[in-house]
């Protein structure tokens, strides 16, 4: 039996109920997306918050992981498990060919998580955000049917971004759960060894200097990241660029407090998350970067994951490409541009003076 194309209502109202409680940011940006794009959205989130949880909240995170794998085979088969975000995944993985790749590599970054790994430079936090964080940038990107290389490397700079903001947001947090996630050769350089941010750490003004760098790393790749939001459909982007604001927010949130993230965590509130979707719905700012800068070295391979799943894309029937409809439409400008250089002479009468009307009033319009 064919794979409906869309999610079935009863499994789409689950993963959006469980997204209202632990996914607030996502939940309040992606009331911008048009239905056809937020629909599949809540579904990926909703998969990416079972992930994390079921690997963060395990007894055996390294089990966990495994059985992880096997759902996403399971899914892949087009034989989801009993589970409304299995089976909505199932169908959206289909209908929008999502490559296998980037979910191993979420996967992946989840498993570094089980093995409590650190990161002696920016360079492999970089790497392990490109998995936990890259990649649901990049299948954003495609859920919106963009595949467009360059878009996909400013869509993973966001998510680089966004997850760098939560690093140094979460630093008091982390440690006292076991975890650091600042590298280690920054620290050194502050004068700060790893083993000193341990369960009972308190705030060290060295640590904030830690936590500010990461924040300008953040920022940079937030700069990066605003060009790619023009080769978006126009429909998305104000929701993607309210994203990139709210998670932004955090940092000015942070630096009022003199980078402290050890005795407090940040947390937009929501009449500033509101502000800022409004913002998203006039500014026109992000559009004044080229968005052609070379990706990441870290997260060149899902943008190689997408280019060697476009050979299985171009084969789908119905399923239309954003780089093919800009090639259409650039066919039809041409034409027109072709006719208006050498006009054809219309034929006597009031109807067909009038169509002629109506044709070129459209396409002044458009």
């Amino acid at each position: 039996m064919p794979m409906p194309r869309r999610p079935d209502p009863g499994d789409l109202a689950a993963c959006r109920d469980l997204l209202r409680v632990g996914s607030k940011s996502f939940f309040a940006a992606s009331v911008l997306l048009p239905a056809a794009v937020r629909d599949p959205a809540t579904v990926l989130y909703a998969f990416c918050r079972v992930a994390d949880d079921a690997v963060d909240l395990s007894d055996d995170a390294a089990a966990a992981v495994l059985r992880l794998g096997a759902r996403l085979d399971a899914i892949y088969a087009g034989l989801p498990a009993d589970d409304p975000v299995d089976r909505a995944l199932a169908v959206v993985v289909q209908s929008h060919a999502l490559p296998r790749a980037l979910f191993d590599a979420l996967i992946d970054g989840l498993a570094w998580d089980a093995e409590g790994r650190s990161y002696a430079t920016l360079s492999d936090l970089i790497a392990y955000s490109a998995r936990v964080a890259g990649t649901v940038g990049a299948l954003m990107t495609l859920l919106m049917g963009c595949r467009d290389p360059h878009a996909l490397a400013r869509a993973c700079d966001l998510g680089v971004a966004m997850q760098l903001t939560n690093i140094a947001r979460d630093v008091g947090e982390d440690a006292r759960a076991g975890r650091l996630y600042l590298p280690l050769d920054w620290l050194a350089e502050a004068g700060l060894p790893a083993g000193s941010l341990g369960s009972e750490v308190a705030f060290d003004p060295r640590v904030a200097v830690v936590v500010r760098r990461l924040l300008a790393e953040a920022d940079r790749l937030y700069r990066r990241s605003e060009g790619g939001i023009t080769a978006l459909p126009l429909a998305c982007r104000p929701a993607i660029h309210a994203a990139r604001l709210i998670y932004a927010e955090i940092a000015v949130l942070l630096a009022a407090r003199g980078f402290d993230s050890i005795t407090h965590r940040a947390v937009v509130p929501r009449h500033r998350k509101v502000a800022l979707l409004a913002r998203a719905l006039v500014d026109t700012g992000f559009g004044t970067r080229s968005g052609r800068e070379r990706a990441l070295a870290e997260v060149q391979f899902l943008i190689d994951a997408v280019e060697t799943q476009d050979a299985i894309v171009a084969g789908l029937p119905g399923f239309a490409r954003l780089a093919d409809i800009n090639a259409g439409l650039e066919r039809v400008l041409d034409m027109v541009d072709r006719l208006g250089r050498n006009p054809v002479e219309p034929r006597q009468g009031r109807a067909t003076r009038a169509r002629r009307s109506v044709r070129t009033g459209r396409l002044a319009r458009a």
